[in-house]
């Protein structure tokens, strides 16, 4: 019975979402410098899916959920380059299960 209820909670604690912070880039560009990399080249890439750089360089792919709310972001935004941005998700495998991006 012990076991049991570890590894309920072990799962529990894994669906927790969290904050992550890094830049919002396409995929195509995701090793250019992301400093300079504009809002305009996500948007035109964004058929290549988004995805966000950490501050220690991880790459996490969006989910197709994602791929569709930094595109709303994106188009809602003012901002023109270094794309910082605070996402709220799961990660699951390689993969952000996206639930909110916010451009910063």
């Amino acid at each position: 019975m012990r076991k049991l209820f570890l590894t309920i909670s072990l799962f529990s604690a894994a669906a927790f979402a969290d904050n992550l912070s890094g830049t919002l880039v396409d995929m195509n560009c995701k090793d250019k410098d992301l400093a300079e990399h504009s809002r305009q080249c996500a948007m035109k890439c964004a058929r290549s899916g988004y995805g966000l750089v950490t501050a220690d360089g991880k790459f996490m792919k969006f989910d197709e959920a994602g791929n569709t709310k930094a595109l709303e972001a994106l188009k809602a935004s003012e901002k023109e380059k270094d794309l910082k941005a605070t996402v709220t998700g799961t990660v699951d495998g390689d993969m952000l299960k996206v639930e909110s991006i916010t451009l910063n």
